[in-house]
Order: C-alpha cells, then structure tokens, then sequence
C-alpha cells in the first residue's frame, strides 16, 4: 500500500532552516509527481510546492518563492523540501502529497504531516 512518511520538521528561529523529507513506498514513485501541501491553525490546506516525476520542472507557491526548494531522488524514493529564511508565518503542519500522474495532477494519497514551528 502507498505509504508517505514526513520527517524534518521541529522548532527554528525565524530566518532559520529545515529540511523536509519525505520517504515513500507502496508504488512506482519515479511514475508520478509529488507536492508538499501545509495547513496552519485555523486555516485551510494550502499547496507550497510541487515537481513533475523526472523533477525536471518545479512550482512554488509566491509567498516560499525564493525561500523554499522542492526535490526530488527518485534513487532514494524521497521528496524533500528545503526551507530557508523561515518566517513566523512558515508555522504549519506541512504535509507530503501523492499526484495522480506525472506531471500536474491532484493529489490522492497524503502524509501523517510534520509540525515546522518557527519562533523565537
């Protein structure tokens, strides 16, 4: 079965970095994109990057443009999510997301999520 485990996330000071993992199995995962999505308190789940299958194209939400970096292994069967220049605004459970093709897709299997809390 498709399994996505997240790892990577903790507590930093603003301007702080992180990087996100995550590990998959249970499916062909060089076959099909792969997202990073995070939801904040009281807010909605809110996709912050995404890269096609090959990795050879990326997409990154305006607001981590220049901060945030998605990649891809697909030796390892890993997603990862560099986060740079963390802001108090970054606090989320950030959330690794199966696409349903290869390249931009919706998403069908999701993460347990990782808790990224920055503060001072």
């Amino acid at each position: 079965q498709v399994q996505l485990v997240e790892s990577g996330g903790g507590l930093v000071q603003p301007g702080g970095s992180l990087r996100l993992s995550c590990a998959a199995s249970g499916f062909t995962f060089s076959s099909y994109a792969m997202s990073w999505y995070r939801q904040a308190p009281g807010k909605g789940r809110e996709l912050v990057a995404r890269i096609t299958n090959t990795g050879g194209s990326t997409s990154h939400v305006d607001s981590v443009k220049g901060r945030f970096t998605i990649s891809r292994d697909n030796a390892k069967n890993t997603v990862y999510l560099q986060m740079n220049r963390l802001k108090p605004e970054d606090t989320a459970v950030y959330y690794c997301c199966k696409g349903r093709l290869p390249g931009w897709s919706s998403g069908d299997y999701w993460g347990q999520g990782t808790q990224v809390t920055v503060s001072s």
